[in-house]
């Protein structure tokens, strides 16, 4: 090992650049100009005289206006490196290169204390989950310090550390440029286009690692536990949202793996598709994970715009690194920045946060964060490392490979167990049009959830030629074949919601107009509304629920989103000509139909929907007779 001259100039450069470890053996070193542009689409992919060029784009949080979702604006740029120079040097050698000396932190703790914060987590189920604005929500807090260190050095000593005691990491990341140093190990790849083939693989569920490190006992009660298979189950389908908007196949879902990483294990699933859009336009689409931000996105946004009392930065953005085919096209590969450690103006600051669901614990969240802060500052070596064991008996024996506990038996049968919830259509090869209802055509009005993505991937396997509009947007909706009144957060009673007011007007138009008409979720208890039928909130919320339900005499297994819903008296079957199928017990409405219509309380089109294709085409093919 002699070490790299190019490392070892890095700290005395005064000039932008970026260290990258990606497969394991190398670390690529990418040197160029800076460029910050407003939009997506600016991204300097091009040189004046038609070149492709390279470029590593880090895309802040508050790039999410470009949709039209809420944040705090702190106008963060979206910085682009402009690769002039792209070279590797082995791991080795760059480990030799780079500087050791620990750097020390000053100052250090959450800017929110944690009792503050369990009360933020008590007010997001209650006045989020709990009034329905949506299945989840991730909430950060930072862990700032003061650093005296040259910015430049302590990034170049912290992204040693983690190439040295991190493992499991997607990229393993240096990024400095003027005034800002980004440097991380992030788990997750957010999304990647390589070739025409679309990848996104989301990553939920936190296990800390007890001191001493993980057994398969302990992970089998992390694997076991109901609030984590959920968690992991609402990012996948709202993933697949994204999936189904910029992939003409929708997606197809293998998994679920685990991620193992030094001191924290995930699970995870890879979802594949195919797409030939611009990588610009995919990234812009797939704003931003689910698993940083929450479910649905852009209300999400909104619920992040209320409870978090400061601008993100960069956090639970992406690093995008677009490189040119021969064809003049190019890839796309973007991890979302998470487990990053920022340092600007002297202060490190580690953002952190937990995915809050129906049935979280206020303190078990407030445990979470501290354990992702820690997984990031141990890594880097500003505070103390675990122990972890490996396959090695000999104490003395060089270093062995960490045991991989995806090989033990048990925990790979509660893995592969997971899937016989989950609904066939996404997790095999779904080939052509079925063509049922081919030479239809459909309309989904999207009420902000862009579950309608995958309602409409599904409409069009049946055979219909499919468009989709904004509730805002959907200014005709007499003409189609088919009106699928889609989705969304909220109150169903509140008329003032202008969304509410609108969604209304869909459902009563196409009712009016004897018109077909497919009614889901919140659109399912609009109508119900509609025809007389009571709205009620339920006594739990039923976000990423599972139920197995009576649909019309047939039985379907079934995912829920759904914090209100609409009751009848216990045994009703009819109101007024309209056949209800309601639960035997409370008198929950789970579909509705009549002459020329039909609705759904549950989601058809969710990976929790086992049976949820063969129940669209069944009440499809009433509302079309």
């Amino acid at each position: 090992m002699t070490g790299s001259p190019l490392l070892a100039s890095l700290a005395a450069a005064d000039a932008p650049f970026a260290l990258l470890a990606r497969d394991g053996s190398t670390v690529e070193v990418l040197t160029g100009d800076v460029v910050d542009v407003d939009l997506l689409a600016d991204i300097p992919l091009t040189a004046p005289d038609g070149t492709a060029r390279e470029v590593l784009a880090l895309v802040p949080f508050r790039q999410v206006v470009e949709r039209g979702f809420e944040c705090h604006d702190d106008h963060a740029p979206l910085r682009c490196l402009v690769v002039s120079e792209h070279t590797s040097v082995p791991l080795d050698d760059a480990l030799v290169s780079l500087p050791s000396a620990p750097v020390a932190l000053q100052d250090a703790g959450f800017d929110i204390a944690d009792d503050d914060y369990a009360q933020i987590v008590r007010r997001v189920i209650a006045d989020e989950i709990g009034r329905g604005e949506g299945a989840n929500f991730v909430i950060r807090r930072d862990f700032t310090a003061d650093v005296a260190t040259d910015p430049v050095t302590a990034g170049l000593t912290w992204f040693r550390a983690l190439l040295e005691h991190e493992r499991g990491a997607y990229w393993t990341f240096l990024v400095v440029t003027p005034g800002h140093v980004a440097v991380g190990a992030s788990p997750e790849a957010h999304v990647s286009a390589q070739d025409g083939v679309v990848t996104m693989n989301p990553i939920s569920g936190t296990f800390r690692h007890p001191a001493g490190g993980a057994t398969a006992e302990t992970l089998t009660e992390f694997l076991s536990s109901t609030k984590e298979t959920e968690e992991l189950f609402m990012v996948v389908d709202e993933e697949l949202k994204m999936m189904s908007a910029v992939c003409s196949d929708g997606g197809r879902i293998t998994g679920p793996h685990l991620k193992e990483m030094s001191r924290l294990t995930h699970t995870e699933y890879m979802l594949r598709g195919h797409s030939t859009m611009d990588p610009r336009d995919i990234l812009r689409e797939t704003m931003f994970a689910p698993t940083v931000t929450g479910s649905p996105m852009q209300n999400a946004c909104t619920v992040i715009t209320r409870h978090e009392g400061s601008p993100r930065g960069y956090y639970s953005g992406v690093a995008a690194l677009f490189t040119p085919r021969p064809d003049g096209t190019h890839d796309l590969d973007a991890p979302i920045l998470i487990r990053t450690a920022y340092l600007q103006d002297g202060t490190l600051r580690v953002p952190v946060g937990a995915t809050l669901v129906r049935h979280s614990d206020p303190y078990g969240e407030v445990s979470e964060t501290h354990g992702k802060a820690a997984g990031v500052l141990g890594a880097i070596g500003a505070v103390e490392r675990d122990v972890i064991p490996t396959t090695a008996d000999d104490e003395d024996a060089p270093a062995a490979e960490p045991r991989r506990l995806a090989d033990d038996p048990q925990v790979a049968e509660l893995l592969a167990s997971r899937n016989a919830r989950l609904a066939p259509f996404w997790l095999e090869e779904q080939g052509g049009s079925a063509g049922r209802f081919a030479g239809r055509s459909a309309l989904v009005v999207d009420a902000e959830d862009r579950f309608t993505t995958m309602l409409a991937h599904q409409l069009r396997h049946l055979g219909f030629d499919v468009t989709i509009a904004h509730w805002s947007e959907a200014a005709d909706v007499t003409g189609p074949d088919l009106v699928v009144a889609g989705p969304g957060p909220g109150d169903p009673r509140d008329g003032s919601n202008p969304r509410i007011a609108r969604m209304r007007e869909v459902v009563g138009t196409r009712l009016d107009a004897g018109t077909p008409l497919l009614a889901v979720c919140l659109s399912h208890q609009m109508l119900a509304d509609r025809l007389g039928i009571a709205l009620e909130p339920l006594a739990a919320p039923h976000q990423g629920l599972q139920k197995q339900v009576d649909v019309f005499g047939e039985p379907a297994s079934i995912g829920f989103y759904n914090t209100f819903t609409a009751r009848v008296a216990p045994g009703t079957t009819t109101v007024d000509g309209t056949e209800v199928a309601a639960d035997a017990a409370s008198g929950d409405v789970y579909a509705l139909r009549g002459d020329g219509y039909a609705s759904i309380q549950g989601h058809l089109e969710s990976i929790l929907s086992r049976d949820g294709l063969t129940t669209l085409e069944r009440l499809i093919a009433h509302a079309l007779a």
